[in-house]
């Protein structure tokens, strides 16, 4: 869910590499196939019903990945010798509970859920109030680094903030994807006193997913981690409620304002953003909420490093391990197997593990492996672990994460989303042309994937990151790597034919696996640590 949109596929591999980064140390990685299909076979299996996050499924693909780890001799890095257990707290709407009340000077107008609004359940509290005067605060956004402020001349204290989503059309891509997110939002108007959030739909955002399309996902529950505290992490306390408006409904909330939601509209269209503005009259939202806990393990381990000093420092690769489980559909096949996703990503991520266990002269600095739970639900075990880690956080020196590497055809170029960021590019591209690879620029940098994955939890730690994906580009000239991505998108993306009966080039899996040494080869090996770029909002944001 949270999920991505990424990029895929492969080229044909060299089965043994020569590297020439650590000048004291000739290496050669050459993957095995036959592990990397042995491993995603096994976790995309019918047994293990779609690895949903808390699910016994995913608790064996779990269990696999630590002994495989152990197998490899890999130095246990949870909290429980492999294993980092997180607790999660579940909030499941009830559908029959919303209700959202417009009360104006012309009377009372009740809110049909979810034909004209959205909501989602509370994790905070099984029985939800908020009522309140309105404020219209534009986007809702505070971006002082590009002279934006939502919330100037207005008062929102103690009030409902009704906002925009989405951000300026102006805005850089993967800054404003962060400045935009829900979580940021929800920031901005607590910090000016709001005590409730209404977001209205844009014709950019019917655009991108329409309101009807939302309507399939209104079961869907909602986790969060729990702090020592038992505490669900970034909830906010002084948020009473929200929702999320159709069109239709948006136009009774600005019928009296002091502009209509045409007006509003119409500046839009021309990147303008409209003034804040007191909306007339209040509202009222109820709901209940069902709440239960479930626990879900990452997945930990080390290669240790060979320099005295250096061996504190880690290089971390980080892939998903869970899936989205069964499918609510009559067809006989209902399990999203996630073969592709992320499947392919754990097997390349496990066979990298184990081609660094072999190497008799390890590189200087060490290697963690993470495997993750909860990215569908949210990148949440990636920011539990990230939170929680189980080495200290300034000593992460890097993370490469691998998420849904589409395996289909022998590619010629790997795309490492955020690597402009920090001098981590200079670094992927020279692994990867020790693989026989070119590193390409991100082909789709308007859909801002750098902020999409579990990698960017390790962003928001000051660590800087890159998402490693197979390219478009392809070795054969009949083939056309982003036609194949689409292909998957629309035919198998969280869908159960994302199985094992895809046609996998594992050439292309050996590539995929060979650029990934090199790449924490490189980063373990280079004399300085990776920085981020001068002035890079990241880097300047979250930098340590």
């Amino acid at each position: 869910m949270m999920k991505k949109i990424i990029i895929g596929a492969m080229v044909s591999a060299l089965s043994t590499v020569s590297l020439a980064q650590d000048k004291q140390q000739d290496v050669a990685f050459s993957p095995d196939t036959n592990r990397i299909k042995s491993h995603l076979f096994f976790l995309a299996d019918d047994l293990l019903e779609g690895r949903d996050t808390g699910s016994r499924g995913h608790d064996i693909a779990a269990l696999y990945i630590a002994t495989e780890f152990a197998k490899y001799g890999l130095k246990p890095m949870g909290t429980d010798g492999y294993m980092q257990a997180v607790d999660f707290r579940k909030a499941t709407l009830v559908q029959e509970s919303p209700s959202l009340t417009l009360t104006t000077d012309k009377g009372e107008t009740e809110l049909k859920y979810p034909k004209e609004y959205l909501t989602g359940p509370d994790l905070l509290d099984t029985q939800s109030s908020l009522k309140g005067k309105m404020v219209f605060a534009g986007y809702g956004i505070i971006a002082d680094e590009l002279e934006h402020n939502d919330y100037k001349d207005i008062d929102v204290e103690g009030k409902i903030v009704v906002i925009l989503s989405g951000k300026p059309k102006s805005f850089p891509s993967e800054m404003g994807a962060h400045l935009a997110s829900g979580s940021q939002k929800a920031q901005y108007a607590i910090d000016n006193g709001a005590i409730g959030m209404i977001s209205v739909t844009t014709p950019t955002a019917e655009k991108v997913r329409p309101y009807q399309s939302r309507l399939s996902y209104i079961h869907t529950p909602r986790l969060a981690w729990l702090d020592e505290n038992d505490k669900p992490a970034n909830t906010f306390e002084q948020l009473k409620g929200s929702a999320f408006l159709s069109e239709g409904a948006a136009r009774q909330l600005f019928d009296n304002a002091e502009m209509s939601l045409d007006e509003i509209y119409a500046m839009l269209e021309k990147d303008e953003t409209p003034p804040g503005f007191a909306i007339p009259g209040e509202i009222s939202l109820q709901k209940q909420s069902k709440h239960s806990q479930i626990t879900s393990p990452n997945v930990v381990a080390a290669v240790e490093g060979s320099d005295p000093e250096l061996k504190d420092e880690y290089v971390v690769f980080s892939a998903h391990s869970d899936h989205i489980g069964f499918a609510k559909t009559v067809k006989k096949d209902n399990i999203n197997n996630g073969a592709m996703d992320n499947a392919s990503g754990t097997a390349v991520m496990l066979e990298t593990a184990r081609l660094f266990s072999q190497m008799e002269n390890k590189p200087k600095r060490s290697i963690l492996f993470v495997s993750v739970t909860g990215e569908e639900k949210g990148l949440l075990g990636a920011d539990y672990f990230a939170h929680n880690p189980t080495v200290p956080v300034d000593k992460m020196v890097a993370n490469v994460n691998l998420d849904m590497p589409i395996l289909t055809y022998e590619f010629a170029d790997v795309i490492a989303f955020g690597a402009s960021h920090s001098d981590m590019k200079a670094s992927v591209t020279e692994a990867a042309n020790n693989a026989g690879i070119e590193l390409s620029p991100d082909p789709w940098p308007e859909q801002a994937l750098f902020t999409r994955s579990d990698h960017y939890a390790f962003v928001k730690q000051g660590v800087p990151s890159v998402f490693l994906v197979p390219g478009l580009k392809s070795k054969d000239p009949e083939v056309d790597g982003s036609k194949v991505f689409g292909q998957f998108l629309s035919t198998h993306y969280h869908m159960p034919s994302d199985d094992t009966n895809q046609n996998f080039n594992w050439d292309a899996a050996r590539t995929f696996a060979e650029v990934n040494a090199q790449i924490g080869f490189t980063l373990a090996t280079q004399e300085k640590a990776p920085t981020w770029n001068d002035g890079d909002f990241f880097g300047t944001t979250f930098g340590k």
